[in-house]
């Protein structure tokens, strides 16, 4: 008693304070204990969890009513209280849970696959939602008894569905990707370049890197709502699809799948606490529903079904006919309109409904009841019967092409594992009875696939498109492996990845041809490089077209390493999967066509730059030695020969090297070095080899570049110091190597030029202006009678070629 009386007031409070703080903390853990178990309970009833976890909140917010009816008292309604008078509002449920929701959908979305159906979510996303919100407050304003404003209030609350509800049942059920993409992208619609920028100086820290993104997520939000008032969903959304499609080549493929395994962790927390907490508030939101609201209900289901259809079967076959979108079957259109399921974001926006003053009490009951009730018809009648609608439309099956993989897939993998449980039981002696009765059920399914593969055999083409397919998404994984080796820069991962993409794009949508397109593309300079060469060209910038020229070698090398273990991975993996000795000898002939169109590529480079060339291989080679290295001391820990410090100490010791920079390139544009290749220039002394140096200009050039065109003013004369170059005459076509030069005709004639000359590899040349060419060959007579006997040789042998034509001609 005496220790009571020196409790001071505050003291009091404070400890009143931690009680209800604990009060609510175990609240909290009640709900978390509850979320977990419903998990496997809804996996045994057959139930959508979403379903479960809605029963339980109404089940939780109608338990107080129960009390009071039942006439308990005491500890027991303060523990029903417990669980409704919880400290939350709808700017919790928005700021605490929705920041999370959001950032996680957007990191597990494929934002490559998303961007094939951006016109359709669009749709779906901003024109569907715009639709149905007038529609529902049009049908409802002549029977709701209030303005058309709190009825089309009404419409935007209803007219969102929540992602979390149907995509969970959507991969729970094993609906289609791409239909559970039309829906993740219409429900979910930079500060992350700023992330990406920070995550290479934590070292492939997988908990800092995890920290930053959920710091991210939150710091974006509250950035956007309250200093930028601008929409923090989709400046969440924004960052988390800038991290789903730069990310996966900046991080760490296993820091990746612990980030993702983390974030979905999360969410399943935040989704299901966020949906109980919402079921929770529905007792008290429905707590005078009547006859009148079952009617009104009624016309707001009809309307908001009706308008989902008009958009989908009227203006998505508008989309499909001017080629906006795939075209997209009736049975997804039924699956989007029966999966709009409305959940825990309708119930918080009901909530936020009720908490604004500006609305009065008949608006905020017309509005929180309506929309309550229509969520609870979603989740209970949609919701329960989804599955069934699934499996109706026949959406849960395979496509042809990936149950035929599926089936060979199966084969081999079973195939392996009685050859496997063979060994063991002759290893160990095992009763061969016993070792049969095992291995029989795998040889019976293997029996019936193929049983079942040549009864419905798919034709040679679509196999192979299987196999290219197949291959494509092999190379990814290589790329990822080569990102976790750092053997590559992040740039050329990033490019990798977006090959390796558009390879299987191109496989899956026309076969051999689109594989074989999107392998040339791969070839091509991009954007970037045309830029860069734009600068150096009118700007005479070299820097950045050096860089690009590092990336393009890197880029090739890395290339002809992924496409030779491709060969590898079709004689071992692909050839015992499809065992089909003509489509795997096919699909090795498209690679070794790749491998070779890939190696001439570089060696162009090669030939010209090929100390750099050396460099970069020697450092791949470093890198790869180093992996290993590092392998051999992980495999060493794991067998428990050294201990942790030892195997920390020498993880320690290799970190430094990994990183070692790629080397410099130069384009080497050196005049005085670039003179020393020309014989022509060959014998001047040393005061004459500066004066032309100062008269010389250098230049590069890509292949296929147009140095002169034909009919052109001739303006200067070319020397190649390094490469070739086409001059493409009339009648024939001239080669020219490195220390010839071209242009000098025109010059000396005074004639427009007669041929089109373009590079056939990457050149270094000297250019050499014509009042400068005059001045050069005044001063220098022995190279003006070489020059001048070279000009008459071609132009004679010009004439011939136009007399042959011409005789050709009349002829």
């Amino acid at each position: 008693m005496r220790f009571r009386s020196k409790i001071s007031l505050s003291d009091s409070a404070t400890l009143g304070s931690m009680l209800d703080i604990a009060f609510v903390l175990i609240v909290i853990t009640a709900l978390l204990v509850v979320v977990g178990l419903c998990q496997p309970l809804a996996a045994y009833l057959k139930l959508p969890p979403p379903v479960l976890l809605g029963v339980v909140g109404l089940a939780l917010g109608g338990f107080p009513a129960l009390v009071t009816h039942l006439g308990w008292s005491g500890e027991t309604d303060a523990l029903a209280e417990a669980f409704v008078d919880l400290p939350v509002s709808s700017g919790t449920f928005i700021y605490v849970f929705l920041p999370l929701l959001v950032f996680e959908a957007g990191i597990a979305t494929d934002v490559r696959r998303m961007l094939e159906d951006t016109a359709p979510i669009l749709l779906l996303a901003i024109v569907a939602t715009l639709i149905s919100t007038a529609v529902v407050g049009l049908a409802l304003w002549p029977f709701g008894r209030v303005s058309l404003v709190v009825c089309l209030l009404l419409g935007s609350v209803v007219s969102t569905t929540d992602p979390a509800a149907v995509i969970a049942i959507f991969r729970d059920i094993g609906a289609p990707a791409r239909l559970t993409r039309l829906v993740e992208g219409e429900a979910l619609l930079n500060d992350a370049g700023a992330l990406l920028a920070v995550i290479p100086w934590v070292r492939d820290d997988r908990l800092a890197e995890a920290t930053l993104t959920l710091a991210l997520a939150y710091g974006v939000f509250v950035v956007a709502e309250r200093l930028l008032h601008v929409s923090g969903v989709v400046a969440v959304l924004a960052a988390a699809l800038t991290i789903s499609a730069l990310g996966r080549s900046r991080i760490a493929p296993y820091n990746w799948s612990f980030m993702t395994d983390l974030w979905d962790q999360i969410a399943f927390w935040a989704r299901s606490l966020i949906f109980i907490l919402a079921s929770i508030l529905v007792p008290k939101l429905l707590g005078d529903f009547d006859t009148r609201d079952l009617l009104l209900l009624a016309v707001l289901t009809a309307a908001a079904f009706a308008a989902r259809a008009v958009v989908l079967f009227v203006l998505m076959p508008l989309l499909e006919r001017v080629k906006l979108t795939q075209p997209i079957s009736s049975a997804y259109k039924y699956a989007i309109i029966w999966g709009g399921l409305r959940g825990a974001l309708t119930l918080v926006l009901a909530l936020g409904v009720t908490e604004n003053a500006a609305l009065d009490q008949h608006a905020q009951r017309f509005v929180t009841v309506l929309a309550t009730g229509f969520v609870l018809f979603t989740l209970f009648v949609n919701g329960t019967t989804l599955r069934l609608v699934i499996a109706m439309l026949g959406l849960h099956r395979l496509s042809p092409r990936n149950q035929v993989l599926r089936d060979r897939v199966l084969a081999v993998a079973y195939a392996e594992v009685a050859d496997s449980v063979r060994h063991m039981g002759q290893y160990h002696g095992l009763a061969q009875s016993s070792v049969e009765q095992v291995v029989e059920p795998y040889q019976t399914w293997i029996a019936a696939a193929d049983a079942r593969d040549e009864a419905e055999r798919l034709p040679e083409r679509e196999r192979l498109a299987i196999a290219l397919v197949a291959l494509g998404n092999q190379e990814r994984v290589l790329v990822l492996e080569t990102r976790a080796d750092q053997v590559a820069s992040q740039a050329t991962v990033q490019v990798l990845l977006r090959n390796a993409d558009a390879l299987v794009e191109g496989a899956r949508s026309e076969g051999r041809l689109g594989y074989q397109r999107a392998a040339e593309g791969t070839l091509s300079f991009p954007p970037a490089f045309r830029i860069a060469y734009y600068l150096y060209r009118h700007f005479g910038i070299q820097r950045f077209v050096a860089d690009r020229l590092a990336d393009r070698v890197e880029l090739l090398l890395m290339t002809r390493l992924l496409v030779e273990r491709l060969i590898s991975f079709n004689d071992e993996r692909l050839s015992a999967v499809f065992q089909e000795e003509r489509l795997t000898d096919i699909a090795r002939e498209i690679i070794e066509h790749r491998r070779d169109e890939v190696g001439d590529a570089l060696d162009a480079l090669r030939r010209q730059y090929p100390d750099y060339v050396a460099a970069l291989e020697e450092r791949v080679l470093r890198q790869s030695a180093l992996r290993q290295e590092m392998g051999r001391y992980q495999a060493l820990f794991e067998e428990g020969l050294i201990p942790q410090e030892l195997y920390d100490d020498l993880k320690r010791g290799t970190s430094g090297t990994r990183a070692a920079p790629r080397p410099r390139f130069e384009i080497g544009l050196d005049t005085h070095r670039l003179i020393e290749r020309l014989d022509i220039l060959s014998g001047l002394d040393e005061q004459q080899l500066e004066r032309v140096a100062r008269l010389l200009r250098p230049r590069f050039t890509v292949p296929n570049e147009r140095i002169i065109r034909r009919g052109d003013r001739g303006d200067a004369v070319f020397f190649i110091a390094s490469g070739a170059v086409e001059v493409r005459l009339p009648a024939r076509r001239v080669r020219l190597g490195s220390g010839e030069f071209f242009g000098e005709m025109a010059l000396l004639s005074g004639r427009p030029r007669q041929a089109d000359v373009f590079a056939l590899t990457y050149c270094r040349l000297l250019v050499l202006r014509k009042a400068d060419f005059e001045r050069f060959l005044a001063a220098n007579p022995e190279r003006r009678a070489e020059i001048n006997r070279i000009a008459k040789a071609r132009l004679s042998v010009n004439h011939e070629d136009g007399d042959r034509a011409a005789e050709s001609v009349s002829n």
